[in-house]
């Protein structure tokens, strides 16, 4: 049983430091139980409860504040009450710094092909072993209570792109229902202990900060309302109607434009208030992230670092490059010029031979410089807009990065 904790901290979990003098950028701080998270912020994913390759005191030498779990997957395996009885996700993982969980709603989308969609929730075929599951908002929530997360996403339908206006309609109302489900199954359970382990070490002890923490999980909401800008601006306010601790814009990077993916943020953002963290899920490139941050968002999340690791794609500032390629067998030079001092001794030419000869440890550093890139991308980007120069940064970024891909 979840047991009753401490009252419910009054203080703002979310302070925004500063504004770039020329965009929207922002650079603000996330207070949670495990941590302080500095915006923008990049989080890597740990799907499994797992960041792909990546031991925990590699995330930690990267200085990755904050990673991403899956309810939907840490439900059906182990089973969140596994998971509860262990002490909670982040001693299970021997993580001790936040985490956010993703609700499940992205699974909706991702397993359309197995899952029926009602009022009360989803029906899906579980994907291991073809038994009938039922996820509906409030179990979203109950399981991210049990994992222990800091940051809980609503549960909420992710359409399709392209998508009909009548069914995008019906799922943006569905969306709000749910969230509103959502809210009110947090409001009667937020002052709840995370669950902790007895008799050991407790990871979920909140971390040393310079703010006392709030003892309970934040919960944010998410924006939907597909390509229409008019279903984005309703579903945008109906959430701040709601008071959440912070917003989403999802239904982006679902397989439309990169025209559209900006639209959706500028259809959405303006109707956000301006002291809470957005958070753009499940994107993007390089270029695509400062152009979120540029239009006002705080968060990020996406495999695509690590994925591109394990097909040997490298992020340089001079774009991405193919290490598998022929021009860097005999490449003595890092991968790049300022790469962390974890792969500095290592040349493109070793990473090369480590590909062809399938050896894993090509995945685990090329996983490691990918985050390296993209958590620099995002600590250049804070710094640059505390300067007041975050357009010029994303211009010189930009320029360089995407020069020349080989």
């Amino acid at each position: 049983m979840i047991t009753e904790g401490t009252p419910l901290l009054t203080k703002p979990v979310f302070e925004l430091l500063a504004n770039d003098a020329t965009t929207r950028a922002r650079r603000g701080r996330l207070i949670t139980a495990h941590g302080t998270i500095e915006t923008p912020v990049f989080m890597p994913v740990g799907t499994q409860g797992a960041v792909k390759t990546l031991h925990p005191d590699e995330l930690r030498l990267l200085d990755a504040e904050i990673i991403l779990g899956n309810t939907y997957h840490l439900w059906l395996r182990p089973g969140e009450e596994t998971i509860r009885e262990l002490g909670g996700l982040h001693r299970f993982t021997s993580w001790d710094r936040p985490i956010l969980t993703d609700s499940g709603g992205f699974q909706v989308w991702s397993l359309a092909k197995t899952r029926s969609i009602s009022e009360e929730g989803v029906h899906f075929q579980n994907h291991l072993d073809g038994s009938p599951a039922l996820l509906t908002p409030e179990k979203s929530m109950e399981i991210q209570a049990s994992l222990g997360s800091d940051i809980a996403m609503v549960f909420d339908e992710c359409p399709p792109h392209p998508c009909e206006r009548s069914y995008a309609e019906q799922s943006t109302a569905l969306t709000t229902r749910w969230a509103e489900r959502c809210k009110r199954w947090h409001g009667e359970h937020s002052s709840l202990h995370f669950p902790s382990p007895s008799g050991h070490g407790d990871l979920n002890t909140p971390a040393p900060t310079s703010e006392v923490p709030p003892r309970r999980q934040l919960c944010f909401g998410i924006v939907q309302g597909s390509t229409y800008a008019d279903l984005r601006e309703l579903s945008a306010r109906a959430l701040h109607a709601l008071d959440f601790d912070g917003y989403a814009i999802g239904g982006v990077s679902v397989g439309e434009p990169e025209e559209e993916m900006f639209r959706a943020i500028d259809h959405s953002e303006p109707f956000l208030p301006a002291d809470k963290p957005r958070y753009a899920m499940g994107l993007g490139t390089p270029p695509q992230m400062l152009e979120m941050i540029a239009r006002g968002i705080d968060m990020f999340d996406c495999v695509h670092p690590t994925r591109s690791a394990r097909h040997g794609l490298a992020f340089t500032p001079d774009g991405p490059i193919h290490i598998k390629n022929a021009c860097f067998e005999r490449d003595q030079a890092p991968l790049t010029e300022d790469c962390h001092p974890h792969l500095a001794n290592f040349s493109r030419a070793y990473l090369r031979h480590l590909f062809k000869a399938g050896e894993m440890l090509a995945l685990r550093l090329l996983s490691f410089h990918n985050l390296d890139f993209y958590l620099r991308l995002m600590r250049g980007a804070r710094e640059a807009i505390i300067a007041g120069t975050f357009g010029d940064y994303q211009s010189a970024f930009c320029e360089r990065y995407n020069h020349q891909t080989k």
